[in-house]
């Protein structure tokens, strides 16, 4: 009996789109990533003063913290403000915008002489991220078929897997260079831009909602108070919450991992270069695993249902934080425990791409997509400041993370209220 392959049927411009999207994302997440490989030794030079106290693991360890906080706020800004604006101006002008706004942003950031200069560059960065996500999830739900939808979102999350491994590869290649060439690449998705502008267009089903809905004195104000009407409230807050357990855990505790390599004590001794080429294969081997994980979410939510694929991600995540920052005594520990981690902890954010554009008709989808998956991060930007006065509190950063992964106990409760849309069409 032969089986029909999920790509059958699919246009040359959908993969595409998809495509173009996906690129988008592979910057924005490279953009996002390249903070936590070089916090650091970034840190560490900024709050240097000459003739003055030594800097410690904890003044590092509270200001990387507080830039990890500001650059979650600009995230969920940029998410919330440039959804309402891909509903209004369309997907592709909005994705435009964003990229360049990331790209600019990260290049400068390596002009930062204070440390509170670095914070408003990542701030000004995360505007631009939290946006493309929103108007590329859009994008892609609106011009791929509806049987193939959930592939399709499950390959535009692996981007951020592989924005991973571009980050990590980048930091291992300028490892001579220095932290501020690191944040000189980022730049370099501008180009992505170009390429938007001149192959994809406006989705159709965007098109068509904008001609028929459009309405004199129609205001970007109104398209959230949308979001809480009756119909419509339920799925707000379920898919906001579920965000932000999700969020707060991924940046209250994965993301510093590669502070956990750098305090293992078999790393001792070694020389600047030596340990960021650890900590940047540990890197690549923490998003095999979340490469695993984006791609395994849509299958899953396909067979399973969508409610029963989060669940799995979160019961994952809640275990496998504390037996990765508390287990490990040596780097190979680390190496085998990450993939792991990341299958689970990272994974999990495909199910966002696929289940919030689900949940709202055309004229609010990347409003509401974009609200939910941002709304949460104004909350879970108190996740790695948190997390910075747990290490200080409990002293190590692996009690500190384990102290985060209850936040998923958080999310499995939310489930039950989550409405399942698994073989239902997107909604007009």
């Amino acid at each position: 009996m032969q089986t029909t392959s999920w790509r059958q049927g699919v246009t040359r411009y959908q993969w595409l789109v998809l495509f173009v999207a996906w690129l988008g994302w592979v910057f924005d997440s490279m953009d996002a990533t390249i903070y936590a490989l070089v916090l650091q030794p970034a840190l560490h030079d900024l709050l240097h003063v000459p003739g003055g106290a030594p800097v410690t693991d904890k003044m590092i360890g509270q200001t990387g913290g507080v830039i990890f906080s500001v650059f979650l706020v600009g995230w969920a800004l940029g998410g919330i403000l440039f959804g309402m604006v891909a509903d209004f101006c369309g997907r592709t002008k909005t994705l435009v915008f964003t990229i360049l706004i990331y790209a600019v942003f990260t290049g400068m950031a390596a002009l930062s002489q204070t440390w509170w200069q670095l914070g408003l560059f990542r701030f000004l960065t995360a505007l631009g991220i939290g946006g493309e996500w929103a108007a590329g999830a859009a994008l892609v739900a609106e011009v791929w078929p509806e049987s193939q939808r959930t592939r399709a979102a499950g390959l535009l999350q692996s981007a951020w897997a592989a924005g991973f491994l571009a980050a990590a590869l980048i930091t291992l290649a300028l490892r001579g260079c220095g932290w501020r060439a690191v944040f000189l690449v980022g730049v370099a998705p501008a180009v992505v831009a170009l390429f938007l502008r001149l192959w994809v267009k406006e989705p159709e089903r965007w098109v068509h909602a904008r001609a028929v809905q459009a309405a004199p004195g129609r205001r970007l104000t109104g398209q959230l108070a949308a979001l809480f009407a009756p119909d419509l409230i339920r799925a707000t807050l379920v898919g906001s919450g579920l965000a932000f357990v999700a969020v707060f855990g991924l940046w209250g505790a994965t993301n510093w991992a590669p502070t956990l390599i750098r305090s293992l004590p078999g790393l001792d001794g070694l020389d600047a270069a030596a340990v960021t080429e650890r900590v940047s294969y540990a890197t690549m081997l923490l998003n095999v695993g979340a490469l695993a994980g984006y791609l395994s979410f849509g299958p899953l939510a396909d067979r399973w249902g969508r409610r029963a694929a989060f669940a799995l991600m979160c019961l994952g995540s809640l275990v496998l934080l504390p037996v990765t920052f508390l287990a490990p005594r040596s780097y190979a520990h680390v190496l085998v425990l990450l993939p792991l981690l990341g299958f689970f902890n990272n994974g999990i954010f495909s199910g966002f791409p696929i289940y919030l554009p689900e949940l709202y008709p055309t004229r609010l989808r990347a409003t509401g997509a974009g609200f939910c998956f941002n709304a949460g991060r104004v909350l879970a930007a108190a996740g790695p400041l948190v997390t910075g006065q747990l290490v200080a509190t409990l002293g190590s950063l692996g009690r500190a993370a384990s102290v985060i992964a209850a936040i998923y106990l958080v999310g499995l409760l939310l489930l039950p209220f989550a409405r399942e849309t698994r073989g239902q069409p997107l909604p007009d």
